[in-house]
């Protein structure tokens, strides 16, 4: 049996890699660079495990809307394991310093301990054990406390989790209309070849050059906001994110009058968002098992964009510089989408369909809405 000091140091053991790992996760503002965190340990194990079973499952949608479901439960349980190591690990304190409580019609034990020591985190204040000695009395005041700060702060971490998802997704509902769905570098720049199409991509990248520095910013000090999904299925900020880096690299190879400086900067913050990203997950860059460009599309690509009067400079140095380009970001965004089972979108769109704003849940399109389309956009040539 365990000496009552070395229960009482294992619970302060529990108390501190509990709390460091609450403070870590929800108030320090920086990423954590330390190997072994209980955060840590508790996502890689759940996200293998429920990605492992819902995988398992053969409806596409029914697997996405499971895959969702991780992301929100899984701060849920967080939060109430932070609980429990607390509750426990004054429970063991308590233990450790000998009992010390007056209770009605039962021996003080560990499981008494454990309970008072619930009670008091969650402030019920029953009154049928009552702490007896100082040090017993000085716990209980200190995890009251404490409970109460827990609750305050979660009541303040969550609005603020879910203020950064939506603030996340408001672009990548945006480039819906502008780069199809979902999103892809070749139509982004056709639906920007009209007179004065130039100045609303540079705009637009500069946009996303913010919203990466943004996503930069969100989560790696927020590492669980990775793990919520987009609204739509076909929909992530994965697949918004290599769109816009695939577009800046096309843009900075060479597309006459088009905006290459504001393309090299969003570039920049873009491919460090996603290298730094991968980093956190520890997803290592591998290469693609097959070319998301192959030379065909490469030539398709070019031939439609020159229909729309926008010229990609063709030549084997810059097919030499956009596959530079290509490789400083391409296996980061795969071993990101590997590991959150996303998927990576083509750089021409695969087939014709409907954006998501043409659809609605009953699956049709009224006429109002198609004369809209054709009124906004030309007919899609790839």
């Amino acid at each position: 049996m365990i000496p009552a000091p070395g229960v009482f140091l294992a619970g302060i053991v529990v108390f501190l890699v509990v709390l460091w790992d609450a403070f870590e996760a929800i108030i320090l503002p920086r990423r954590v660079t330390r190997k072994f965190r209980l955060t840590r340990v508790y996502y890689r194990s759940t996200w293998g495990v429920w990605k492992f079973i819902v995988c398992l499952m053969q409806d596409r949608k029914q697997r996405e809307t499971f895959l969702g479901f991780y992301g929100p439960i899984s701060l849920i349980v967080l939060v109430a394991v932070w609980a429990i190591g607390l509750v426990f690990s004054f429970g063991l304190m308590q233990y450790g310093a000998g009992s010390a409580v007056n209770v009605t019609g039962l021996t003080p034990s560990l499981s008494t301990d454990l309970y008072l020591s619930g009670t008091t985190f969650f402030t019920l204040g029953l009154g049928d054990v009552i702490p007896r000695s100082g040090l017993s009395r000085f716990l209980v005041v200190s995890e009251c406390g404490l409970g109460l700060g827990f609750l305050a702060v979660v009541i303040g971490y969550l609005p603020f989790i879910y203020g950064s998802f939506a603030e996340r997704e408001i672009n990548i509902s945006l480039l819906d209309s502008r780069a199809g769905t979902p999103p892809t570098a070749g139509e982004l720049l056709r639906r920007h070849s009209f007179n004065g199409g130039h100045e609303a991509l540079r705009d637009l990248l500069k946009d996303w050059e913010r919203w990466s520095a943004q996503l930069l910013e969100s989560h790696l000090s927020y590492p669980v906001l990775a793990y919520f999904r987009s609204q739509h299925d076909n929909q992530s900020w994965i697949a918004a994110l290599t769109a816009i880096l695939d577009t800046c690299a096309l843009t900075i190879v060479g597309i006459d009058d088009a905006c290459g400086k504001q393309a090299e900067l969003t570039f920049a913050i873009a491919r460090h968002a996603i290298a730094d990203l991968a980093q956190v997950f520890s997803a290592a860059p591998h290469p693609l098992p097959e070319d998301r460009l192959p030379p065909e599309q490469l030539k398709k690509l070019r031939s439609v964009l020159a229909a729309e009067g926008m010229q990609l400079h063709d030549s084997p140095q810059a097919d030499a510089k956009l596959n530079k380009l290509r490789a400083m970001y391409e296996p980061y965004v795969y071993s990101l989408a590997t590991y959150l089972n996303q998927s990576l979108p083509p750089w021409i769109p695969a087939q014709k369909r409907k954006d998501n704003w043409q659809t609605t849940a009953w699956g049709q399109e009224t006429g109002n809405l198609r004369e809209d389309k054709e009124a906004l956009v030309h007919d899609d040539h790839f």
